[in-house]
């Protein structure tokens, strides 16, 4: 059974690329654009896990992350969030709103693939 995972970045060139390194690792990849468009996907369909960015038009990765939380069915899902903000009280923010865990770009491929492999195995 493969495994689904929601890939959010304003970026269509990163969210392009992580979707790919996702897939060679055998998971589907579901794309959203915003916050806004991964709630509607996150509605509408069960994933296993969500890769967000943080910085983001219209809602960021710690709002989508609290809005996710609070959806049927996400309170345990696990969210990272992969982002170029490195800050001690931005990744706080983050946990605070539930997220899993915090990358930092830009990213190792294998890396990724590796927590991916660790949180949805």
């Amino acid at each position: 059974m493969s495994r689904t995972i929601l890939a959010v970045d304003d970026s269509l060139s990163m969210r392009r690329m992580v979707a790919h390194v996702l897939r060679l690792g055998g998971y589907e990849v579901l794309e959203a654009g915003d916050g806004e468009e991964a709630l509607e996907v996150a509605r509408s369909r069960q994933v296993d896990a969500v890769l967000t960015d943080q910085s983001m038009p219209k809602m960021d990765g710690i709002a989508l992350v609290r809005r996710l939380r609070a959806i049927a069915g996400y309170a345990d899902t696990p969210i990272m969030v992969l982002t170029t903000e490195s800050s001690a009280d931005m990744k706080r923010k983050g946990r605070e709103a539930g997220a899993t865990g915090w990358m930092v770009k830009p990213f190792d491929p294998e890396r990724l693939l590796q927590v991916f492999q660790r949180i949805v195995p």
